[in-house]
């Protein structure tokens, strides 16, 4: 919908389309703000993972691992440019996209007999005649887990999480990027095509290979019925991926009763209490960050070694090349956004290059500092830049494209609106970037939250008020000039907009 027009536009930046579109510098500055708000959410939980990554394959501290990242994101980002990232990035997809895909047949086979994993994840347990799904539903349920086909979340947080991650997509700036530097505007509408496919299969695999790795973790620390003396995996027979993660301190085991073997369970669960005193449990002994669970599952799955190596290599590449794009869009912001576009215009272009390098580099070290300290798990941080995105940028590029009688104060307003009451529901409930200060100030409870609708969702309503103020703004103040409103016309014709502009 929007990639071609975006490429047509002939800018290399979203704070540039929108400065334009916009006819207003002060338009370009509230986008840059807008970008940067959410690159640093979105790169705080990929350092997140490129530290868990690092720890797990070199068996250091988490920390340790992250630095190891950072080093490494900063040398082909702060080096390479957007033709070095570009190249890798495509290299990189190939080798996630197996890594991703080849563990999750194995484990689809092992499981069920079915090799296609988004099959399998209705097939039946291989030898039970029970589906998969209802295996795992009365596994978790009998250890005081909620039921994993029920959900925790309510029809309209599902919702508006998804359509977050929707829109989202369309208002990234890493990836609107990608539409920018393409040769033609058929290969924009072409490669946003293929960039589709492609994410379908990921997205596609995802939900079979999270419930795998479920079913997977608790059949090896339970491989006896539940409650019986022997039931439970004695903490000495543990396997060797359990001791690897120990290291990382992304597993944590305490044996609360003494007993030498692993109890894993809710002991939150109030009603499962009393079965617990009577099996002589007391309490979860065994703690997985569920940051870790795709790299893990093929270790738990026992699979071949050199699936274990492939799904690094796609960790490694996942983590890298979205942090290495995201940095770069940082620094393309701060030098040719606001340095260039704005501060200072005289500046040569190899000025520019080093300011954008300068700035990466500085970028680096704060994703580093939010990666030590996320405000929650990796899927969840990246759902909050999404809807980030959804709630400042796409409006106002979609209307920048479609609707004429948008102005720059529309612009403003909407863009500030939709970043200002997003960014703070995301820290006023989960902390972002003012923990220093105390945040979060409220219990991320769904009592609490409005219209029911968690942090991880709220980019939607956001989103619906950007709209609405940078409409209703429009209306009340004067039209876009006669040039701009040209423009907008002209821009789904095929002509290039340069020919348009003279």
């Amino acid at each position: 919908l929007l990639a071609p027009y975006l490429r047509k536009f002939g800018k290399f930046t979203v704070p540039e389309f929108i400065g334009e579109r916009y006819y207003s510098k002060t338009a370009r500055i509230v986008a840059v703000i807008c970008l940067i708000f959410i690159s640093f959410t979105y790169v705080a939980g990929q350092m997140r993972g490129v530290g868990i990554v690092f720890s797990r394959f070199l068996e250091v501290d988490v920390t340790v691992g992250l630095v190891i990242g950072m080093a490494i994101v900063f040398t082909y980002a702060v080096l390479g440019g957007m033709k070095g990232i570009t190249y890798t990035q495509v290299a990189q997809y190939c080798v996630l996209i197996f890594a991703y895909t080849v563990p999750a047949v194995f484990i689809a086979i092992q499981i069920t007999g079915n090799p296609v994993p988004q099959l399998a994840f209705g097939s039946e347990v291989s030898g039970s005649g029970v589906a998969l799904l209802d295996k795992l539903d009365d596994i978790v349920t009998s250890l005081g887990f909620h039921q994993y086909t029920s959900g925790t979340k309510s029809k309209i947080d599902v919702f508006c999480i998804t359509m977050a991650l929707m829109v989202g997509t369309a208002g990234l700036p890493h990836v609107i990027v990608r539409f920018f530097t393409v040769p033609k505007v058929r290969d924009a509408r072409k490669s946003a095509g293929y960039a589709l496919l492609f994410i379908a299969i990921l997205y596609t695999t995802a939900p079979a290979v999270g419930s795998m790795a479920r079913y997977n973790l608790i059949n090896t620390v339970q491989p006896g019925a539940i409650g019986a003396e022997d039931g439970n995996l004695r903490y000495a027979d543990r396997p060797r991926w359990f001791d690897t993660w120990q290291q990382t301190g992304l597993v944590e085991f305490d044996d609360k009763n003494g007993d030498g073997r692993i109890q894993y369970y809710n002991d939150n669960n109030e009603f499962f209490a009393d079965k617990a005193a009577e099996y002589g449990w007391q309490g979860n002994e065994l703690i997985v960050d569920r940051d870790i669970m795709v790299l893990a599952n093929p270790e738990i799955a026992g699979l071949p070694n050199w699936v274990i190596a492939l799904v690094a290599a796609g960790g490694i590449a996942a983590a890298l090349s979205t942090a290495a794009g995201l940095l770069l869009v940082i620094s393309a912001a701060v030098s040719h956004d606001l340095i260039k576009g704005i501060i200072a215009p005289q500046i040569s272009d190899t000025q520019e290059l080093l300011a954008g390098r300068i700035a990466a580099a500085f970028a680096i070290l704060v994703a580093g500092y939010l990666g030590f300290d996320p405000p929650g798990w990796v899927a969840q941080v990246v759902a909050f830049a999404f809807g980030l995105a959804a709630a400042s940028l796409f409006p106002v590029i979609l209307l920048g494209i479609f609707f004429k009688r948008i102005n720059k104060e529309g612009a403003i307003a909407g863009m500030l609106t939709g970043l200002i009451f997003t960014y703070g529901y995301i820290e006023f409930f989960k902390g972002l970037f003012l923990k220093w200060a105390g945040s979060p100030w409220g219990d991320n409870v769904e009592a609490n939250w409005l219209f029911g609708i968690s942090p991880e969702g709220i980019g939607v309503i956001g989103m619906c008020l950007n709209f609405t103020v940078a409409i209703v703004v429009s209306y009340m103040t004067s039209s876009p000039p006669e040039r701009i409103q040209h423009m907008v016309e002209q821009i789904r014709v095929p002509r290039h907009i340069e020919e348009i502009k003279s």
